[in-house]
This record gives C-alpha cells, sequence and structure tokens, in this order.
C-alpha cells in the first residue's frame, strides 16, 4: 500500500475523484491536498512541506494537478517534494516546460516535431512581414498560458491580427502567431500518454462555426485510433517534454500530424467519458511502477 497525496485545488472535480478512486480500489491510502494551502520551509538540509499547521510525512508519491493560473507555486511545491526525495508523477521542470507554450515549440521543433508554423513578434513593426512569412490571413493568434481556448482568436485579416496582437501587448500578454491548418476544418486529436505508451485518444470537432475543438466551447467527441506516425509523434513530444503524464494535442495536416499543445496536466473527464477507458487507473498503476523504480531515498 502507498501513502499518496493528491496535490489539487479542486477536491470535488472530475479527475481528482477519478485519481482517488482509482488510488482507493487498488488499495492504497490517499489523500487530497489543496497545495495553495502548502507551507514550504527552506532551511538548510531540511526541506519540509506543512499542511494546515501539521507536517507532511511518511508520503511515497505525489501525484500534482496543477492548475495554469498557480504553475510557479505549484511547481515550487513540487520541487520541495522532490528535494525531499518523494517520487512526484509530475516533475517541476517538466510542469514549468510545458506550461511555456513558446519553450515547449521551441524545444519539440528543434527535435525534429512537426509543429505548426509559429512566429513571434520582438517589436510590432515586424507583424505584418512576420503575418506574410505564415502564408498571410487568417493566422492564429496565441497567449503564451491559455487554457480551454481562452486567449485563443482566429484573425481572419492580416489588419485584425495586427489589431489583436497589440491589445494582447498593452496587457502585457506576449502572444504567439500561427499557421491556420484549414484542412483540420475544427477537428484535433487529444491522445493521453500514461508512462511510456497511449492509453487512449479521441477526436474533438468544433462546433460550426467555431475553430477552437476545446470540449468546454462546445465540442464534440469521439472515439479515434491514432496511425503509427501519429503514435510516434505523440510519444515522442511527450518524452521530450519529460513527461510521464501528458495530453498530447495533434492536427492532421496535409504535411502530417503536427503537435499544436503538451498538457502536463491533462483533464480526464473527457477523454474518460468518450473512450471509457479507465485512465485514472492506468495513472495510478504507472506511480506503483515509478515508486518502485525510484533511485531516491526518503531521507526526511
Amino acid at each position: 500500500m502507498l501513502n499518496i497525496a493528491l496535490l489539487s485545488r479542486g477536491p470535488g472535480l472530475y479527475s481528482t475523484q477519478s485519481l482517488f478512486r482509482a488510488a482507493r480500489r487498488r488499495g492504497h491510502y490517499v489523500r487530497v491536498i489543496d497545495h495553495g494551502q502548502i507551507s514550504l520551509i527552506i532551511e538548510q538540509g531540511i526541506p519540509q512541506v506543512f499542511y494546515e499547521g501539521t507536517k507532511l510525512v511518511g508520503m511515497d508519491a505525489v501525484i500534482p494537478r496543477i492548475g495554469a493560473s498557480v504553475t510557479d507555486y505549484g511547481a515550487a511545491v513540487i520541487r520541495q517534494f522532490e528535494l525531499m526525495d518523494i517520487y512526484t508523477s509530475t516533475r517541476s521542470e517538466a510542469l514549468i516546460m510545458a506550461r511555456d507554450k513558446l519553450k515547449c515549440l521551441q524545444i519539440l521543433s528543434a527535435n525534429g516535431i512537426a509543429v505548426p508554423l509559429t512566429v513571434m513578434a520582438g517589436m510590432p513593426e515586424a507583424l505584418p512581414r512576420l503575418i506574410g512569412y505564415l502564408g498571410g490571413a487568417p493566422v492564429v493568434v496565441k497567449m503564451l498560458e491559455s487554457t480551454h481556448g481562452v486567449g485563443v482568436v482566429l484573425a481572419e485579416t492580416k489588419s485584425t491580427a495586427i489589431s489583436i496582437v497589440e491589445a494582447f501587448t498593452k496587457l502585457g500578454q506576449p502572444v504567439l502567431l500561427q499557421e491556420f491548418i484549414e484542412e483540420a476544418a475544427g477537428a484535433d486529436i487529444r491522445a493521453f500518454v500514461v508512462g511510456k505508451r497511449v492509453v487512449a485518444s479521441m477526436l474533438r470537432q468544433a462546433q460550426e462555426g467555431e475553430f477552437r475543438s476545446n470540449l468546454h466551447r462546445g465540442a464534440t467527441a469521439s472515439i479515434e485510433t491514432l496511425t503509427t506516425e501519429e503514435e510516434k509523434t505523440v510519444l515522442q513530444a511527450a518524452r521530450l517534454m519529460n513527461l510521464e503524464i501528458a495530453g498530447v494535442d495533434i492536427l492532421r495536416s496535409k504535411r502530417g500530424p503536427l503537435v499544436m499543445e503538451v498538457n502536463a496536466s491533462p483533464g480526464l473527464e473527457g477523454i474518460e467519458t468518450t473512450t471509457k477507458i479507465d485512465i485514472a487507473g492506468a495513472i495510478i498503476e504507472n506511480v506503483e511502477n515509478g515508486v518502485n523504480k525510484y533511485e531516491g531515498r526518503r531521507k526526511w
């Protein structure tokens, strides 16, 4: 039996409950902990974590469910557990790297993974030329840290794209511009990676008049089988991000699969409901294997 800490600010959320139930079914003790209420004690040679005034001890594993709004502090909490030689299913640096869309795309593309053609303007004066480099409008404008399609806009014309970028810039929000993959027809694929295998995949189709295929925006989902090339791409993307648990989003284009994003804390509700696969159970099994293989030795 393992003593598992499930880091989540929403104990009633589907993903949290699914993981909790899966851990209990496998005979583990699991506690849901709000990482926003955790205190970190930084002392020479003695890293400590306190929750609700009590020192957390005796844990075998931590499963982080860190929201985008608290990425930095969530990563700091994970790092503290790592320093205590406790296995974490998502590493702190992997979380930070995946959450930064620019850094993620830089690493993937530099290692041979196909991604949508992407540009980032250091100066507003460069925008017309960069939009031309993307093949002209329409182009997709994305905030560096966007979730559920928030901060993702399709600019139909060059002037609209420039106006949107200028507006985001004035608000202190850096953005990326990406080519619009018309042949994807408002659909993408979410592949869920656990360990070294794809455990489930689904196709998400945007509703009519919408190009964003997020389920939170009314998209529909159906079971989808990956091609050999797509599966290889998905697994390589997760490996490059150093993630054992990842949701990899790909577009089907004329030049093959394009990785849009690698999600370090993917939700379970949509894909478990669609595929009927016990993904939470696969995650708990992966945690068990991870603890068994973990080389660190608990000191505290």
